[in-house]
């Protein structure tokens, strides 16, 4: 097939650090190719990628210090895909709400992967008025907050099984917290676990300017505090296959609906059991008492803390390998492509023109 995917412009893809989106965008496309189909990528030009690369902007744009508004980047970004637009099969987007007054306008199929929360307020009144374009959830829990809308399926994320080597024997005596320093990944449970069960505990993360103040007046004070606890910062992929592959266990003490949890995914690659708790994807992700625990309360993530010897290394790189391979990934969308392809020749006119018109609801 000729496909395009979209990606967001914020993140080179893959991206240089951290980046969820545009590192599923990047495992997806190369993917893509290697199953021999003619893929272009629409993403920053520092992108590297086997596929054909159109290049809105130069480089990331959050590593640009001359880019402070990134909407006209991605209204670009938009007009070369329109102009293109004919040259595909399908036109697979990964940047939320930007195109959407346009998809009703290519006279190409399209589809739209949903990568964050979907509870917000504001997005209930938007997605009734675009009820009818195609969308794809990365969980079947981060769809609970919407409205009716065209779902395409729900297609879980995966990674290269040569991305992160499987590590039977950890190096290091320690848990890891690798993500975002914020409220809702809630570090703050993760220190106190390490300080009440003695473990060290490393944490692996970035901090956003929004959750500078978070970091300043929480978190930091609750690092210093704790001799056995250690911020890293942001690492990359070499850096990630390392810390994960070396940790007795990931600690996973979100407070959120987590669309889904990449970080669980390069874990369990890794052989890394993940102590999670039970919100958003989760229930999705970890087979409880088999690639982890899930938990409902810091008095229970400790008492699993003493129960990782009961966790087999191998066999949740095994679950890896089954459930969450880009392989399995591309084939899902793949087959999800098709089904829209050769529904779209059939649409009302009214829907080739540019106006909303029902389609069938999937559920």
């Amino acid at each position: 097939m000729r496909i395009a995917q979209v990606a967001p412009l914020f993140e080179s893809v893959p991206p240089k650090l951290y980046g969820g989106t545009e590192r599923i965008v990047s495992y997806l496309t190369e993917e893509l190719v290697r199953q021999g189909h003619d893929v272009t990528l629409f993403a920053s030009g520092d992108s590297i990628t086997a596929a054909r690369l159109v290049a809105p902007c130069p480089r990331a744009l959050r590593l640009d210090p001359h880019v402070h508004d990134g909407v006209p980047h991605h209204m670009i970004l938009l007009e070369k895909l329109r102009q293109r637009a004919d040259e595909f099969d399908i036109i697979h987007f990964h940047i939320d709400l930007y195109q959407m007054p346009l998809v009703r306008m290519l006279d190409c199929p399209t589809v739209t992967t949903l990568h964050g929360r979907l509870d917000l307020p504001d997005l209930e009144p938007f997605y009734r008025v675009f009820s009818d374009v195609p969308l794809v959830s990365i969980s079947d829990a981060q769809r609970r907050p919407m409205p009716p809308v065209n779902w395409a399926g729900t297609v879980l994320h995966g990674l290269p099984l040569d991305l992160l080597p499987f590590r039977e024997k950890p190096r290091g005596d320690y848990l890891a917290f690798l993500g975002r320093i914020s409220p809702e990944k809630r570090p703050d449970r993760a220190v106190e676990i390490a300080a009440r069960t003695g473990w060290p505990l490393r944490i692996a993360a970035k901090v956003d300017e929004a959750d500078r103040q978070y970091w300043e007046t929480t978190i930091r004070p609750l690092v210093e505090q704790h001799p056995n606890v250690e911020f890293i910062g942001e690492i990359d992929e070499r850096e990630k296959a390392e810390f994960l592959g070396n940790a007795a266990a990931l600690l996973f003490p979100i407070d959120w609906p987590e669309p889904f949890g990449l970080v669980m995914i390069e874990a369990m690659a890794c052989g890394t059991p993940v102590v999670a708790f039970r919100n958003g994807s989760v229930e999705e992700i970890i087979d409880n008492g088999a690639s982890g625990f899930i938990v409902d309360s810091i008095d229970e993530a400790v008492t699993c803390i003493g129960r990782l010897d009961e966790i087999d290394r191998r066999y949740i790189r095994e679950i890896f390998e089954k459930r969450f391979s880009a392989e399995r990934m591309a084939r899902d969308y793949v087959e999800i492509y098709r089904e829209l392809s050769d529904m779209y020749p059939s649409l009302p006119s009214a829907a080739r023109a540019g106006r909303p018109s029902p389609l069938p609801l999937h559920a």
